[in-house]
């Protein structure tokens, strides 16, 4: 099972990588690899069937008893199959549903992780990993449906709110569950006795998982956000509806069946909302003329039959609802794939503008017929037989807590909605490939297509939908699934059961129901005009989308209300709260200096003073400093000197680290500063009091703490314990290193995320921001009239010493990077080296232009934290004792300069500090680069819109110049009294921003 899920998450680089020579064709590697997938899991099949159960465990965080459990029994394999093989049949489609212009990498890399996320789901063992599994079926969705157009990404976001909302009740109930149950397992959870002793724990946890549930497979009231997801392209709609997304809600309700079986506030939130569900999609359907929209309240009706039918919890309505499961993957994909390739070829999907399709479409028209009569349930199709089972388990719920009267109550609302099913098969087929013959006295007149303006598909496309279709006519031997869904109820129902389904099973009153649902069923088709215009076409004066969007944007408002109470650009009014907290601590920590040991004088050298005032005066300088360059220059040198003092105390690594920062933290402050004005606003003198006072009060603070803290009591036993065993331990000499990678590398490896969003996040800033140089006169500007404003001439010198300098640094780099593991260097000190490089090479460059980056460099953050990540799967090869991110060995005893007497070992440490190399420099050139460039945004802005009014821009404007100070007549919308041209630019960006 491990094989099989990292094989799912194996495919989604590797139809990235096929896409670039296959293009749309990756659909037919995708397809033929979950066709490989499937058939490799029919191999647990005959296990399954005769009961058995496989297990899989491999830990992840075994401090908390969190592990990849993953667990295959009856239920799993149901829905493991329809993933696969669904998938499969999709993937197929899509290789032709896309045109060959279309870029399809990314609908691959998403269809496929959505594959990979369903069967993690299904064969969870670990509630934790369940959850994990479970959000990463919304996010795919998410990305699936936002990707599909201008008009995507509002329902893309109300899917996303509406199912992460339920994705947090499922969390709160895994929660709560691990700390009654005292596991993470969740077949061990499912088999404690807490469900039975505690009737409010085992209540809530039902309502919550029940929350859960509903807004994934879209119950009332969460329905809405099923067929507004219609946005989304045929093939995302055949695999989210047929095996995907709402089927995830209706395993978790299965799998959560056995210990909430006859809990009242259960069964009442499965029959209820299911049947309301079930009939308003009904309902919904007969009122819609897109297909497409027919076909999505077709969903949300078919779901609603299952919740319900679960709620009856018998093992009779457990197994109706698995066999229904297997009934609607085949039927709805088919269905929807039959619906894409309907637009594709007549580029309608409007039944009152189709038209003939029958004559045209012969094949497409066959393959529709089959998938509706089946939906239908026609006999002998195989959705008759999952159809009277359904009823059958209505009809059961007299075996349980219901009463004759509730359960015919219930049963023929079942049989209302049904006949909904019936009456909207029927407008589906006859809509689209016959003439529309609705009420047009109510509809928006539509021209209807020439008879032959569409042709059949080929067959390449129509294969995939009709497969399924064909799977249909397993109603003649239904008894092929009764060993699968038998183990299946085993693993949803307390009581055993054995499954027989059968196509006629004589004179019964299922089939006398279902002969009274086709009988008004056909009533119903036949007089489609009339019901038509009985059916309104708005019942309540609002939408469950428009209430969607209300909420959505009603609770950003209130959310920028409320951050506008507190929003300000003072710095000092956001650090007052942080600063209470502090002096808090302070004072405490006062009243307990008597704990902090004894003081040993000898520990402070003359050194150390002589340290001490030169740092306070490069930080006296530095605040009353008016110039921002020279502030810049005195406090890199205090930079400096804290550098030699780490130095000076032994901790080598610590002052690399230290001045690599400073010097590239003066490269960007000099990007940065040239955007500002050369000196500080003026402030009060009363505002220069107080804030001497808090810095001058938090410094002694800090002074007093570090002091009284540090350095004082000896070596901590964890200290001790590093310097003695590292070795022994990693094979490696540098113990702060040895820490960071091989002993604490989760907390490096989070720390590395966070350096790659900061690198994002400067990206976005920059890419959204102006240069502010417009606010600085142009005749006060630094170096103007001087020879330094030749930026040719001027770095001459610069470009001769970088061109002999520059192999040394990239090997000094490579070096460092090499042997962090037994002397000074490690993943970062190296990156921030070859960061040094780059900013050298900025540096002495005429401009920015010359040194512009032929590569992209948030793809090196993401390589980086993708490589730390995957390098970190190799701990588990550790035996028992494996774990993620724990170092392996892969080579020992090289002989190498900077190894040791036993020689240089090489572990995945290493492979994972390069990750740590990767991300860093992949920020620090963000940042070089992006300030760099960032001034030129104005005057590219302004050229855009003259070129866009047909004009010329002046000579004088270059890349860089102050768009401010530019003549008025250089910008054609400028009229007397309106704002300078660099406002009105900034005007402009910000509405296109907006926009």
């Amino acid at each position: 099972m491990l094989t099989l899920v990292f094989l799912t998450l194996l495919l989604v680089p590797a139809a990235a990588v096929a896409h670039t020579v296959l293009g749309r064709n990756t659909g037919w590697f995708a397809a033929a690899a979950l066709t490989v997938l499937g058939i490799f899991s029919l191999t647990w099949l005959p296990d399954v069937i005769a009961g058995e159960t496989a297990e899989e465990h491999l830990p992840w965080i075994p401090t908390v008893d969190v592990g990849i459990s993953l667990r295959l029994d009856g239920l799993g394999m149901v829905f493991l199959l329809l993933v696969l093989f669904i998938g499969a049949l999709v993937m197929a489609y899509s290789a032709r549903y896309f045109s060959p212009q279309k870029k399809t990498s990314d609908y691959y890399v998403w269809m496929l992780l959505f594959v990979f996320a369903m069967s993690g789901m299904v064969l969870a063992d670990d509630m934790i990993l369940l959850f994990v599994f479970w959000e990463f079926t919304t996010l795919c969705s998410f990305f699936l449906i936002n990707r599909s157009g201008d008009k995507a990404p509002a329902p893309a976001q109300r899917t996303l709110l509406l199912t992460m909302a339920g994705g947090l009740g499922l969390l709160t109930a895994v929660l709560w569950i691990i700390v009654r149950t005292g596991t993470t397992s969740l077949s061990a959870a499912l088999e404690h006795q807490v469900w039975g002793e505690d009737a409010v724990f085992t209540g809530v946890v039902a309502v919550l998982i029940a929350f859960a549930a509903f807004t994934k497979s879209a119950q009332f009231p969460f329905h809405l956000w099923l067929p507004d997801a219609m946005v989304a392209p045929a093939p995302v709609s055949a695999y989210l509806h047929a095996a995907a997304m709402v089927k995830a809600g209706i395993y978790l309700l299965l799998r959560f069946a056995p210990v909430f079986e006859g809990v009242a506030i259960w069964q009442s939130l499965l029959i209820i909302c299911g049947l309301i569900t079930a009939l308003i999609g009904a309902l919904f359907a007969l009122q819609r003329h897109d297909i497409k929209e027919i076909m999505a309240y077709s969903t949300v009706s078919q779901l609603g039959f299952l919740v319900a039918v679960i709620g009856i919890g018998t093992p009779t309505a457990i197994a109706a609802a698995i066999i229904h499961v297997v009934a609607h993957a085949l039927f709805k994909s088919s269905l929807f794939m039959m619906v894409g390739i309907i637009e594709h070829e007549a580029h309608s999907r409007d039944i009152r503008e189709l038209n003939g399709l029958r004559k045209t479409m012969p094949v497409s028209f066959v393959i529709t017929v089959l998938g509706c009569l089946s939906m239908a349930g026609v006999p002998p199709l195989f959705g008759f037989v999952s159809k009277e089972n359904l009823l059958k388990g209505f009809l059961s719920g007299q075996e349980g807590t219901f009463g004759p009267g509730l359960t015919w109550t219930v049963t023929l609302l079942a049989v209302l909605a049904a006949v909904g099913t019936f009456a909207y098969c029927g407008r589906i087929v006859l809509g689209a490939f016959t003439s529309y013959t609705g009420a047009g006295a109510k509809d928006e007149p539509r021209k209807p297509m020439a008879a032959d303006a569409a042709h059949e598909a080929p067959m390449s496309f129509y294969l995939p939908a009709l497969l399924p279709a064909l799977g249909g006519l397993l109603g003649f031997a239904p008894f092929l699934f009764d060993g699968l869904i038998t183990s299946a109820v085993d693993a949803a129902a307390t009581v055993a059961y054995d499954a027989h389904f059968y196509l006629w099973g004589g004179i019964t009153v299922d089939l006398m129901l279902s002969v009274a649902i086709m009988g008004i069923g056909l009533v119903a088709v036949f007089g489609r005009t009339r019901l038509d215009s009985v059916i309104p076409r708005t019942i309540l004066p609002w939408t469950g989308v428009a209430v969607a969007e209300k909420m959505r944007t009603g609770s950003i408002d209130i959310g920028r209300r409320v951050g506008d109470l507190t929003r300000t650009d003072m710095h000092g009014l956001h650090l007052t709260v942080p600063g209470i907290f502090l002096a808090g601590l302070f004072i405490a920590g006062v009243l307990h200096v008597g704990d902090v040991g004894s003081f040993d004088p000898g520990h402070t050298l003359m050194t150390d003073w002589v340290l001490i005032g030169l740092l306070a005066i490069f930080l006296v300088g530095t605040v009353i400093s008016q110039s921002r360059t020279a502030a810049a220059v005195l406090a890199g040198g205090a930079g400096f000197v804290v550098g030699a003092w780490y130095f000076a105390l032994g901790a080598v690594d610590v002052g690399m680290t230290q001045l690599l920062v400073e010097i590239l933290t003066v490269v960007v402050l000099v990007l940065v500063l040239r955007k500002l004005p050369r000196r500080f606003h003026a402030v009060s003198r009363r505002r220069t009091v107080v804030s001497a006072v808090v810095a001058v009060a938090f410094g002694a603070m800090a002074f007093i703490a570090t002091f009284a803290l540090t350095g004082r009591r000896g070596q901590s036993p964890a200290a001790e314990w590093y310097l003695t065993e590292t070795y022994d331990v990693v094979g490696a000499v540098n113990t702060v290193n040895s820490i960071l990678v091989d002993f604490r590398p989760l907390d490096t490896f989070g720390e590395l995320t966070v350096l790659g969003v900061a690198g994002f996040a400067i990206l976005a800033v920059l890419n959204s921001a102006f240069s502010t140089s417009d606010n600085e006169p142009a005749e006060s500007k630094l170096w103007d009239g001087t020879p330094l404003a030749n930026s040719e001439d001027n770095t001459t010198a610069m470009r001769k010493v970088f061109t002999w300098m520059a192999p040394f640094i990239i090997i000094l780099s490579l070096v460092l990077l090499a042997r962090g593991h037994y002397e000074s260097g490690g993943g970062f000190i190296a990156a921030l080296v070859l960061g040094g490089f780059f900013a050298l090479r900025y540096l002495v460059a005429p401009s920015d232009s010359a040194v512009k980056l032929r590569f992209d460099y948030a793809l090196i953050i993401v390589g980086g934290i993708a490589l730390g990540a995957a390098i970190g799967l190799a701990g588990f090869l550790d035996g028992e004792e494996g774990s993620y991110l724990r170092p392996i060995v892969i080579v020992e005893g090289l002989p190498l300069p900077w190894g040791t007497e036993a020689g240089f070992t090489l572990t995945t440490a290493l492979v994972f500090d390069v990750g740590i190399y990767l991300a860093v420099i992949g920020a620090v050139l963000t940042a070089i680069d992006r300030l760099g460039q960032a001034q030129r945004y104005p005057a590219e802005l302004l050229r855009k819109h003259m070129r866009a009014a047909g004009k010329t821009p002046a000579e004088t404007i270059h890349a860089g110049e102050d768009p401010g100070d530019l003549p008025r007549e250089a910008d054609p919308d400028y009229a007397e009294g309106e704002l300078r041209p660099g406002e009105l630019l900034r005007a402009r960006r910000r509405k296109e921003g907006e926009e």
